[in-house]
C-alpha cells in the first residue's frame, strides 16, 4: 500500500445500464469510453436481468483495456445485477450497492430455460466459474460467492454482500461516492493506485443516443428471435409469390436487424447493410408498382441504418442529428410532392383510362416483329410494347398508341405525321 500512487478524481462519467445486456449495451459503453480525461472515474449504474454471455465477455475485455478506475453501482432500490450483470460487476475495480438491491443468479441458461445437456451445462458453468475466479483474484475479492452465483444461482442482498466482502460499500446517494471510496486502492496494468477525490468533483451523465435506445429495444434476445423468424417467413413468401419485392425487402431488413442483435454482424457493417437495402428498395420503387410500400420500407431501412451508423466514435463517421433529420425530411417531402403530382395527373384522366397505360402517348418504332401481320416493337414513355399497326411502318418512325388490349398486352398504333 505504501507504494500506491495517488489517483486524483476530478470528474465522474456516469453511465446508466437499465436493460438486458446486449450489443446495444456494448455499443453504448464503447462509444463513450474513449478519449476520457486523465483525472476521470467511470461509474456504471446497473439494473439488469442478465443478457448475452458473448456481449458480457466483450464488455469485460473492454473494461480490462481501459486505464481508468471503474465502479459498478447496483441501483436504485429494488434493482438487481443478475446473471450477466453480476459477472460484469465482478470485473469492475469497485462494486457498490444501494439498500434493497441484490446481485447474483448467474447460472447460464438457454433461450428461456436451463441448459439441458449435462456436458454442455458443465462446460458453460466451469468456463464462467474460471472467469469470475480470475477476475476476483485480479480485483482482490473472495471468489467463492461469485462461483456460488454461477454454480447454484445464489443471489446476495446488500448486507450479505458486505459481510462476504464482495462489494466495497452501500451507496444511496451518488454524491456520497467520494466518502465511501476515498483512499481505496486499485490496480491497473500492475500499477497500484489510491483514489483521491477532488473537492470540486464534477459528475457528467452519458446518455444513450437515439440509435442506441432503439437498438436496446431491438437487441432484446426475445425481440431479436421474433425479428429473425418474421424475416425468414417474409423471404419464403417472396420466393413463393415473386415479383412484388415488398415482402423480400422487409424480410432482408428484419434479418439484418436480427443479425446485429445476435452479434452475427458487427453493428457498423449491419448499419451499412441497412442503408444499402434501403437504397435498393427506393430504386425498386421507381420500376415496380408497389403503391409506395417499397419506398416506405426503403426509407425505414435507411433511417434505422443511419441511426446505427452515424452515432459517434463507434461509427465510421459522426454526423449531427439535425443534418440527418433534415435530409430524411427532404426525402419525405420530395416523395410526398411526387405522389401528389401523380395523383393529380391520374384525376385528369377520363374514367375509362388507366393511369399506368400509355394511351395517347407517342413513341418510336424499335423493330419489326411480323412484317405480314404489321406487328412491331415500339418504345413509349420508356416502356417497350408489342403493337399492331394499320399500315406499313419503318424503324424510328413516330407513332401514337390509340388503344390497348389488356388481355393480350397488345397496343394498337398509328403513324404520326410530322407537320
Amino acid at each position: 500500500m505504501g507504494h500506491a500512487k495517488p489517483y486524483e478524481v476530478k470528474e465522474i462519467r456516469v453511465f446508466n445500464v437499465n436493460s438486458a445486456i446486449s450489443p446495444a449495451t456494448f455499443d453504448y459503453l464503447q462509444s463513450n469510453l474513449k478519449d476520457l480525461p486523465e483525472s476521470s472515474l467511470i461509474l456504471i449504474k446497473i439494473n439488469t436481468p442478465g443478457g448475452l454471455i458473448t456481449t458480457t465477455k466483450d464488455l469485460i475485455t473492454m473494461i480490462g483495456e481501459i486505464n481508468k478506475p471503474i465502479v459498478v453501482w447496483v441501483t436504485p432500490e429494488g434493482a438487481s445485477a443478475s446473471s450477466a450483470g453480476a459477472i460484469i460487476a465482478s470485473s469492475a475495480h469497485f462494486i457498490l450497492m444501494s439498500a434493497g438491491t441484490n446481485m447474483g443468479a448467474a447460472t447460464p441458461v438457454g433461450l428461456g430455460k436451463d441448459i439441458d445437456e449435462k456436458d454442455g451445462r458443465s462446460k458453460a458453468l466451469n468456463d464462467l466459474k474460471a472467469l469470475v475466479r480470475s477476475l476476483s483474484h485480479l480485483r482482490n475479492r473472495p471468489s467463492a460467492p461469485f462461483e456460488q452465483m454461477i454454480e447454484s444461482a445464489k443471489s446476495f442482498t446488500t448486507q450479505e454482500a458486505l459481510q462476504l466482502k464482495i462489494i466495497d460499500g452501500e451507496l444511496s446517494l451518488q454524491s456520497d461516492i467520494s466518502t465511501i471510496l476515498n483512499g481505496k486502492s486499485f490496480k491497473i496494468k500492475n500499477d497500484q493506485f489510491e483514489l483521491d477525490f477532488s473537492k470540486n468533483l464534477n459528475f457528467k451523465d452519458m446518455p444513450q443516443s437515439l440509435g442506441q435506445e432503439l437498438l436496446s429495444v431491438l437487441a432484446n434476445p426475445s425481440t431479436a428471435y421474433v425479428l429473425f423468424l418474421v424475416g425468414i417467413a417474409l423471404i419464403y413468401f417472396e420466393f413463393q409469390a415473386p415479383g412484388g419485392y415488398v415482402a423480400g425487402g422487409v424480410g432482408v431488413t428484419l434479418l439484418i436487424l436480427a443479425a446485429i442483435s445476435f452479434q452475427v454482424l458487427p453493428l457498423n457493417w449491419g448499419a451499412f447493410g441497412l442503408i444499402l437495402v434501403g437504397l435498393i428498395l427506393l430504386i425498386l420503387e421507381i420500376y415496380v408498382t408497389s403503391y409506395g410500400l417499397l419506398g416506405l420500407g426503403g426509407l425505414a431501412s435507411f433511417i434505422f441504418g443511419s441511426l446505427f451508423l452515424f452515432h459517434g466514435d463507434a461509427g465510421f463517421i459522426s454526423i449531427e442529428y439535425p443534418v440527418l433529420i433534415s435530409t430524411l425530411l427532404g426525402v419525405l417531402i420530395c416523395g410526398g410532392v411526387l405522389t401528389w403530382y401523380l395523383l393529380r395527373e391520374k384525376r385528369k384522366l377520363s374514367s375509362h383510362q388507366d393511369f399506368f397505360l400509355p394511351l395517347g402517348a407517342t413513341g418510336h418504332v424499335q423493330g419489326v416483329l411480323d412484317e405480314k401481320e404489321l406487328i412491331y416493337q415500339v418504345k413509349v414513355r420508356g416502356e417497350i410494347w408489342k403493337a399492331k399497326a394499320d399500315a406499313q411502318l419503318e424503324n424510328n418512325e413516330l407513332i401514337e398508341i390509340t388503344s390497348i388490349d389488356k388481355d393480350k398486352l397488345m397496343a394498337k398504333i398509328k403513324k404520326v405525321h410530322k407537320e
